[in-house]
């Protein structure tokens, strides 16, 4: 195991993988930017470093002071945590010619699934489904691309979707009902793509008007072993990102005899996908689900999710904890063993309005209080994970979700009751926050029959 770790990363996900690693008794070290030298995952680690000015690509993607900084402490791992540089396979090469190990997928991985085109041929390697589309990127601005696009949505039905191969959270990515609107979304995705991901190249696929987002927690180590750890429903989503997850989906084609075959045809699906290209560590693939259940694969994000925490609830395990010992060449146990159960969902707290659009309100948090006391729960059927304490200040240089309240259950029924009492018992002043539409979105009928979409959290939102 290792003897320190270097946590690249802010937050909540900041103060999750010190934790753990404090459990293990291994030293830790935190980076910070100057809008977070009083964020509490300084004050969590062991030692803490400055990497820069406010700004993300000053100080949390800056790769050379962050690798100064893994020099300067000794660290021999850096956990990248979500978001930043965790899919990162140049940085993931520089941390190993350092000699220092990256708590992640190896750099080949990362580049096999970081770029949607490579993905898409992988999934399809591996028998795998992808949404009807094109497999190669389509040539903007010349008559052979638009022809070529027009073929292809006319062969998989409109509406299409045209995307940015290097796009994410929705950016790069419009919707055409005919083929009067292929040339000028083909230009539009293109140009956004290429100012946002210095990649301008966009591909088409059949667009799914009803969509559920199911996603697959994957963990794989570098003795051939990978096992699949149940599925997670992420369909709650505003702007293409989510805010409640839960595990096991509820939808109702997982229901029954047939419903099973579809969850263990999923599984070896994905399965079968990470294994292609040699996966080492915790990923996620995700698919997306037509009106009829039928599952179509997205994409593999090569990193711990945001919402692991409803498979450690669902499982008992510590995923944070398998990354590190299958990083320094631990054997994982037989997971296939390990039992699901009950229920647990994920909330989501974000300073933001739902009600003009879920536009992000930075401000301070003067007051807070978490449900059952002052400080933060870690227990059986709660858990809650923030990156903020009274005093702090959501800036608007990063995310502003400032927490994670994850109930479990018996029973759906009663992991949404015991999420339900924690968000009630929840304060956070001044600061506009979205808790009121998060109680508004369990209470509401289709939640709790279990049938929403992708576009149901924005639909609710301007219900009166």
């Amino acid at each position: 195991m290792f003897k320190k770790v270097l946590v690249c990363n802010r937050g909540e996900i900041a103060r999750r993988v010190l934790r753990t690693c404090k459990r293990l008794g291994i030293a830790t070290v935190a980076i910070y930017s100057e809008a977070d030298a009083e964020a509490p995952h300084v004050a969590d680690a062991d030692e803490a470093f400055l990497v820069g000015p406010p700004p993300a690509k000053d100080s949390y993607l800056n790769v050379n002071a962050i690798l100064a900084v893994v020099r300067a402490s000794g660290a021999d791992a850096v956990h990248p945590g979500y978001g930043f540089l965790s899919e990162n396979s140049g940085f993931a090469r520089a941390l190993a010619e350092a000699g220092v190990v990256f708590v992640g997928p190896p750099p080949a991985v990362l580049d096999a699934f970081g770029d949607k085109m490579k993905a898409r041929h992988v999934a399809l390697q591996a028998g795998g489904r992808p949404v009807p589309g094109t497999d190669e990127p389509i040539a903007v601005g010349t008559p052979e691309g638009v022809a070529h696009a027009k073929g292809v949505a006319a062969r998989v039905g409109y509406p299409v979707v045209i995307k940015a191969v290097g796009g994410g959270g929705g950016i790069g990515m419009q919707v055409v009902h005919d083929e009067t609107g292929i040339e000028r979304a083909l230009t539009s995705c293109s140009d956004r793509g290429k100012a946002s991901f210095a990649d301008a190249r966009v591909y088409l696929e059949r667009y799914v008007s009803q969509p559920r987002h199911i996603e697959v927690q994957v963990f794989c180590d570098t003795h051939g072993q990978a096992f699949a750890l149940g599925e997670r429903e992420c369909s709650v989503q505003r702007r293409h990102q989510k805010i409640v997850e839960e595990s096991p989906s509820p939808a109702s084609f997982f229901y029954g005899e047939k419903g099973e075959k579809r969850r263990h045809d999923l599984y070896a699906s994905a399965l079968r996908i990470v294994q292609k290209v040699g996966y080492v560590g915790a990923g996620t693939c995700e698919f997306i689900a037509d009106e009829a259940g039928n599952l179509f694969f997205l994409e593999v994000n090569a990193r711990l999710q945001v919402e692991h925490p409803v498979t450690e609830m669902v499982t008992g395990l510590d995923l944070v904890e398998l990354q590190l010992r299958v990083a320094s060449g631990e054997r994982l146990p037989d997971l296939s063993s390990v039992p699901r159960t009950g229920h647990a969902i994920e909330a989501r707290i974000y300073a933001e309005d739902p009600s003009k659009g879920f536009i992000p309100k930075p401000g301070p948090i003067d007051e807070l209080v978490w449900a059952g006391g002052a400080g933060e729960v870690q227990s059986r059927v709660l858990r809650i994970e923030s990156g903020v304490r009274a005093g702090s200040k959501v800036t608007p240089f990063y995310d502003p979700m400032v927490a994670k309240v994850v109930a479990w259950g018996e029973t759906r029924e009663r992991a949404i009751a015991e999420l339900d009492q924690a968000l009630a018992g929840t304060t956070l002043k001044p600061a506009t926050t979205n808790l009121a539409f998060l109680r508004k979105l369990l209470a509401s009928e289709e939640f709790r029959a279990g049938r929403y979409d992708t576009k149901f959290a924005e639909v609710l939102a301007k219900r009166t």
